[in-house]
């Protein structure tokens, strides 16, 4: 008999194979391929043109793991075509490592056990009118989105809704935006269950990969906290996803296959016909949109956990503060500062730039540093002295002799980042402990240790990034002083100022989070700027309202559909006229309104030079396929990438 198989290659079809096994849909297999031997799925389509004639090759085996369920194949063939991508690669987000994983009997999952635990957690009115909507709508596909005040105890809610799942002996997913917070939301998890979920993302040995990977596949894990990749997995019963802070933009995947996981999880909700909540303190604009039209279900909660007050706002204005010579922090806040510390209160300063000086130039010569493979500047990060590239990775020393004397350079080191603010806090503040919170410091091995100190408030002062900013629960944390508010809303996207309301307002909301007085400095030199009455407004939908009116007006995303191309190469003048020839057939195959091509605001990035193409259809129009067909019959020299990103959120 005949098989088409699909493996996790650049393909976007299945291979037809022979055999003689009873194979079925959804099955793993073993095949051939070139001079390999590699896993594949019995796929539901056989490739289109078979009008070329190849001798078969046979399958070389079934093997022993739970078929992939018809709902998963939907999905992912769905995702294939909404994303632009290759169904074999993928198919290559499903496997591990290229891998289907086999049962094993000696595979004890004993530490995943459910256990059934009484919660200690009462919840508010608010938080059980809440909880009792979404129980209602908590068995069939609908998009709940829980939309709370920062502390106001949305994941109480939702825990609740995962229990009724867990005790239905079903299995659910939560999606979290970053590596960073998985440690902590996995002790809430078992604090309030009882019992440890699985945890999923790069930083996970493959060795737990594959115990997991198989334990989902077989049923024999029931919950599990991942970053976007777990999306992918091989549930065999999920009963509902959770997206936590779904506005975050780290949702967002741009390297390699680029996708968005909060629309891919609502998609496989879809396919699954199961539920997916939506959480966040202040939502998307596609997700308010979506609630506007009645698509998606909103859920409210305005008063904070136990009724603890939300903290107050002062601007600074440097304009009329006395400023202290060679000091970035102005008088006054050192003095409100020095009063909180005085009540014992945590302290955050927060500057969102890692390193010390995003900017370092010779004074003499005026040589500046850029990363000889991206055309950005080089970042000093002073610990460990060395000028980094935070694109490619690319490090090096500062040492360099002027043109001008041929002696050393003389340094200046302009703008801001965290371990400068850090010298500023440890010179006004000597003796308090201070420590820098960004994803250089808290990804690391000791990152619980550190956690831990500055919960038991063992650590008086933060400098922190806005890794922050995202879900950490700090009972002391009653200050906060805002050091870069003048720079935000600064970038090359549309959602420049959707995405600097949303991260000011969760960082807002660390502050007075268990009910003592606590208080938001903002530093600036433009008292009128409109950010900080938007961050500071308790409602954000009053800002997501008028946002959507301008995004309405000029016809930007969620009222039409954007599509970037990206071509690169190391040969510019390559780039530059491959990305002409593609324009001129995508404006003649295609129905959008075909932008560019520019130069990437980002013009070279790992010593490959960007040319970038935009296009904006009406959502209407099937864009996706018409692209696809043009880019399927566009001859592509071999020295060329081209990258598709559909719904883009950043124009790097």
């Amino acid at each position: 008999m005949k098989f088409p198989v699909l493996i996790p290659n650049i393909f976007d079809h299945p291979f037809t194979y022979t055999s003689d096994i009873n194979l079925n849909v959804g099955d793993y297999v073993e095949v051939p391929f070139g001079k390999k031997i590699i896993n594949g799925v019995v796929w539901n389509e056989f490739e289109q043109d078979q009008s070329k004639k190849f001798q078969l090759k046979k399958i070389s085996k079934k093997l022993d793991v739970t078929p992939l369920k018809k709902t998963t194949i939907d999905f992912l063939n769905w995702f294939s075509k909404y994303n632009i991508v290759p169904k074999g690669m993928t198919l290559k987000l499903h496997l591990l490592s290229n891998q289907a994983i086999e049962n094993e009997i000696n595979n004890n999952f004993i530490e995943y056990e459910t256990i059934y635990k009484k919660s200690i957690y009462k919840l508010s009115k608010e938080q059980l009118k809440c909880f009792s909507n979404l129980s209602k709508k908590n068995k069939k596909f609908c998009v709940n989105v829980l939309q709370g005040t920062t502390g106001s105890g949305k994941t109480l809610v939702y825990f609740n809704l995962i229990n009724d799942k867990i005790k239905e002996n079903k299995q659910v997913l939560i999606l979290l935006p970053e590596i960073g917070l998985t440690g902590e939301f996995e002790k809430k998890f078992i604090d309030f269950f009882g019992f440890k979920p699985a945890i999923w993302h790069s930083g996970v040995t493959p060795k737990n990969k594959k115990k997991i990977w198989n334990g989902l596949s077989s049923g024999k894990i029931k919950a599990i906290i991942g970053a976007r990749s777990s999306l992918f997995l091989p549930f065999k019963k999920l009963g509902v996803i959770i997206v936590d802070e779904e506005h975050d933009q780290s949702f967002k995947q741009d390297e390699g296959v680029s996708y968005n996981a909060r629309d891919m999880a609502i998609s496989r909700a879809s396919f699954e016909d199961i539920p997916i909540n939506l959480i966040s303190a202040v939502p998307s604009i596609e997700t308010y949109n979506n609630i506007i039209k009645g698509k998606y279900f909103s859920h409210r909660i305005i008063k904070r956990y136990k009724n603890a007050r939300l903290p107050e706002y002062e601007l600074i204005d440097l304009t009329k503060e006395k400023k202290i010579k060679n000091n970035l922090l102005s008088e006054k806040i050192i003095s409100k500062v020095q009063s909180h510390l005085k009540q014992n209160d945590q302290v955050l300063f927060f500057v969102n730039r890692r390193g010390y000086s995003p900017f370092v130039i010779c004074k003499k010569c005026f040589k500046n540093f850029t990363c000889p493979k991206c055309s950005i500047n080089l970042v000093y990060h002073k610990k460990i002295d060395k000028i980094l590239c935070h694109y490619c990775g690319y490090k090096n020393n500062l040492e360099t002799i002027c043109k001008i004397d041929n002696e050393k350079c003389q340094f200046i080191y302009s703008g801001l980042g965290v371990e400068k603010i850090l010298e500023e806090v440890k010179k006004n503040f000597p003796g308090k402990k201070t420590a820098i919170f960004s994803s250089d410091t808290i990804n690391k091995k000791n990152s619980q240790i550190q956690i831990q100190k500055i919960i038991e408030n063992e650590t008086k002062i933060l400098v922190g990034t806005q890794l922050i900013s995202k879900g950490f629960h700090f009972p002391n944390l009653n200050c906060i002083v805002i050091l870069d508010i003048d720079l935000a809303s600064r970038g090359f996207d549309i959602r420049s100022v959707e995405k600097t309301v949303q991260l000011y307002h969760q960082l807002s909301g660390r502050a007075g989070r268990e009910g003592k007085p606590s208080k938001v400095y903002f530093q600036t030199i433009n008292k009128k700027n409109n950010i900080i009455s938007q961050i500071i407004n308790p409602d954000p939908y009053i800002f997501l309202e008028k946002e959507l009116e301008l995004r309405k007006k000029f016809k930007l995303p969620p009222f039409e559909r954007f599509v970037s191309i990206i071509i690169s190469c190391i040969d510019s003048s390559l780039s530059e006229k491959i990305a002409f020839d593609l324009v001129t057939l995508l404006k003649k195959k295609t129905q959008g309104n075909v932008l560019g091509p520019v130069n990437a605001p980002i013009y070279k990035i790992r010593g490959k030079y960007r040319n970038r193409i935009l296009i904006r259809s009406n959502k209407s129009i099937n864009i996706q396929k018409q692209i696809q067909n043009t880019i399927k019959n566009f001859k592509l020299p071999a020295q060329i990438k081209l990258s598709v990103d559909v719904d883009p959120i950043n124009f790097n």
